[in-house]
C-alpha cells in the first residue's frame, strides 16, 4: 500500500544528474564578464532558486543590466553543455514506474523556467511522464510553499497525503514551510549536515531507495 498519494519531486540535483552543468554554466558566464570564479560549492549552494535570484545572490554587486547579460550567457553555457549528455540518476526511471504502478501521482517542483523544463522533459521522452509540473516562473520560487500549494489544489489532496523529495535546502524549506513531509538525497548539490536541519524523515543516498519509505513491504510481493 503506498504510504502517499502524491510524490513531487526536485529536478536538477535529484532525478537529473546536472549539478556540474549548472555550475560549469555560472561559471563560464562569471568568466565572460570577467568576474571572480566563485567555489564551486558556493554555486551548488544555490541551486534550487530562481535563476535570477541565484545570481543576484552569487553575484550582488551587479547591475540590472550586468544581470540581464549574465543570464543570457548563462543560458548559452548552459544549452550547449545540456545537449552533450543529460542523464537521469541511477535507477530514476525504474523507481518512477514502480511508484505509479502504486498509483502514487508523480509531479514536480522546480526552480527551473517553464522553458528549461520542458526543454529537458522532451529530450529525454519524458514529457508526458509526470501528472503536474511547477517551474519558479509560473508561480513563487523556493522556499515559498505556493507551487506545493497549487499541486495539492490540483489534486484535491490534504498536505498529509504528499511528500516532497530533494536535494536542497530550499527544496526541503518548501516542504516544511506547507507542512509537507520531506525526504532529502544525499547524491545532488548541497551536504547532508545543511539538509538535516530542515527535518526530512528520511535521507537516501539512492534514488531507488524510495521504494521502501513510500510503499509499505507487503505491496512488494
Amino acid at each position: 500500500m503506498a504510504k502517499y498519494k502524491l510524490a513531487i519531486f526536485d529536478w536538477d540535483g535529484t532525478i537529473l544528474d546536472s549539478i556540474g552543468t549548472i555550475v560549469n554554466s555560472v561559471h563560464g558566464a562569471a568568466k565572460d564578464l570577467n568576474l571572480p570564479i566563485l567555489d564551486d560549492q558556493t554555486v551548488k549552494n544555490i541551486i534550487g532558486l530562481r535563476l535570477d535570484t541565484a545570481i543576484g545572490q552569487l553575484y550582488p554587486e551587479l547591475s540590472q543590466e550586468e544581470l540581464r547579460i549574465f543570464l543570457e550567457n548563462y543560458t548559452k553555457h548552459f544549452h550547449f553543455l545540456e545537449k552533450v549528455a543529460p542523464n537521469l540518476y541511477p535507477n530514476v526511471l525504474e523507481t518512477l514506474q514502480k511508484l505509479r504502478e502504486e498509483n502514487i501521482l508523480l509531479a514536480v517542483a522546480t526552480g527551473k523556467s517553464r522553458v528549461g523544463l520542458d526543454r529537458i522533459l522532451n529530450m529525454l521522452g519524458l514529457s508526458d511522464f509526470f501528472d503536474a509540473t511547477r517551474c519558479a516562473d509560473e508561480t513563487a520560487g523556493k522556499p515559498d510553499p505556493k507551487m506545493l500549494h497549487e499541486l495539492l489544489t490540483q489534486f484535491g489532496l490534504t498536505n498529509k497525503e504528499a511528500i516532497m523529495v530533494g536535494d536542497a535546502s530550499f527544496d526541503l524549506q518548501m516542504a516544511n514551510n506547507a507542512n509537507i513531509d520531506c525526504i532529502a538525497v544525499s547524491y545532488g548539490a548541497q551536504p547532508t549536515s545543511s539538509l538535516k536541519n530542515y527535518s526530512p524523515k528520511y535521507i537516501i543516498d539512492q534514488f531507488n531507495e524510495l521504494i521502501n519509505h513510500l510503499i509499505t513491504p507487503q505491496e512488494l510481493f
